[in-house]
């Protein structure tokens, strides 16, 4: 149970509550849900399947499971660069976590003051940007939240990555509860059921399948080896596939039920949605701020938001560790220390960027965004599934997951072997197609 919830409260991260609904809305709602449901269940399952599996049978961090696995099969330990990519995707992620949890804990101080109270939207934009220019505020914010995640991993696999999830967990759902309750008593219900689930065919195209696809890989945190990690130390008797079963179809209700949560609040005061911070840091805000009981109800949702980042910023970092672990001789709390480093120094360079120029649509902060979504997971998971679906024995997969039926395992593999690589593949040229030729 606590490997199901350490590896929900990481899947519950801000892909839920800044992309899913907008991108619903964008591309035809019901029908881009459904769509999304396919490729969740289809081709976003399977590779995390497949990174538990290769944690739990090999005890292992990223670096040394593939290692170990690559050895057993007789194939080039040159593999292993995969969890390498993987670990580095890890920390970059987590350096973006840790900025925008960082804005969220501001705001949720500040809205509960009451700064936001009848303010425009235009006021709501310009205390925003004053933030980003604020460097030391910004830091500050940062280097609370960061400390947080540094010191639960540092508390060891027991007392705290252990313990965490029994606490995040419960108390996201709770906090989700409250803020969905509000909003269908205060908001627009009609319009945010329209806008999310309403099928609109003409707005359904091949774009939709792109957006549906990373979407699916981006909640699960497909390609960060934290399927890997979390693998390793949970017990080996696990049912694996239907753990990651279960924990996406918790994702994809909370996803659902964050919608539910921000649109409806949106909607009553006549807020066209947006994704990214846009929607967190501005639209939210002047929603609050302008609505009855706004201060204490938006500063729940800001709590919200840093309690989902906290969960995947705890399990992000853990990569971290144990791929320093895996190459230097450290100690865990040398190895927290080491990966809390690179994190603040990334942390810095990001916020840095921001101060120098808020507005710029193409900075650093923007740019990372956009190389972790559209490139980074998307390639390591299409590495991930040539190497456990074309390189490792087959003998080996199925001694991973021996507590799956034989029907299970061979439709699981067909996926991962067959259908995920072209699909991911697919993905990874049409941004590549967008990226180069955009007027196309």
């Amino acid at each position: 149970m606590t490997f199901v919830l350490a590896l929900a409260a990481f899947a519950v991260g801000l892909g839920n509550l800044w992309r899913f609904s907008y991108l619903t809305g964008e591309h035809g709602g019901g029908a881009f849900v459904l769509l999304y449901l396919l490729c969740l269940f289809v081709l976003a399952v399977p590779v995390l399947i497949a990174e538990v599996a290769l944690g739990n049978y090999s005890r292992a961090g990223p670096l040394q499971a593939l290692r170990d696995s690559a050895d057993r099969s007789l194939r080039s330990r040159h593999w292993v660069w995969v969890g390498v990519l993987a670990s580095v995707s890890a920390l970059l992620l987590l350096a973006y976590y840790v900025v925008v949890a960082g804005w969220a804990l501001a705001f949720a101080s500040s809205i509960h003051d009451g700064a936001f109270s009848s303010a425009s939207l235009v006021n709501v934009g310009e205390y925003f940007e004053q933030l980003l220019l604020d460097l030391p505020a910004q830091l500050y914010w940062q280097a609370v939240f960061l400390l947080t995640v540094m010191l639960v991993v540092g508390c060891g696999l027991r007392r705290g990555l252990g313990l965490a999830p029994w606490l995040l967990l419960p108390g996201l759902i709770a906090l989700l509860g409250v803020l969905v309750r509000y909003a269908m008593a205060e908001g627009d219900l009609s319009a945010a059921r329209e806008f999310l689930f309403s099928a609109q065919l003409l707005d359904f195209n091949l774009h939709s399948l792109r957006a549906a696809l990373g979407q699916a890989f981006y909640t699960l945190g497909i390609g960060l080896a934290v399927g890997i990690v979390y693998g390793a130390s949970a017990p080996e008797r696990i049912p694996v596939g239907r753990s990651v079963i279960a924990i996406a179809l918790f994702d994809s209700l909370i996803s659902i039920a964050a919608g539910l949560a921000i649109f409806p609040v949106l909607f009553a005061h006549n807020l066209a949605p947006t994704a990214g911070p846009g929607l967190l840091f501005v639209a939210v805000p002047y929603a609050f701020g302008n609505a009855t009981g706004g201060e204490l109800f938006g500063a729940l949702f800001f709590l919200m938001v840093v309690v989902a980042a906290l969960g995947a910023a705890i399990a992000l970092l853990e990569v971290v560790v144990q791929a320093l672990r895996s190459c230097l001789p450290l100690r865990r709390g040398a190895a927290v220390l080491a990966a809390g480093g690179l994190c603040a120094s990334l942390v810095v360079l990001l916020s840095v960027s921001l101060a120098d120029n808020p507005a710029r649509p193409d900075g650093l902060f923007v740019q990372l965004d956009r190389l972790l979504g559209e490139w980074l997971l998307p390639l390591n998971a299409l590495l991930l599934c040539l190497f456990a679906g074309w390189r490792m024995r087959r003998e080996l997969l199925r001694a991973c997951l021996y507590r799956e039926q034989d029907g299970f395992f061979s439709l699981w593999y067909g996926l991962l072997r067959y259908i995920a690589p072209p699909a991911i593949a697919l993905v990874l040229l049409t941004a590549a197609w967008s990226r180069w030729w955009p007027a196309s």
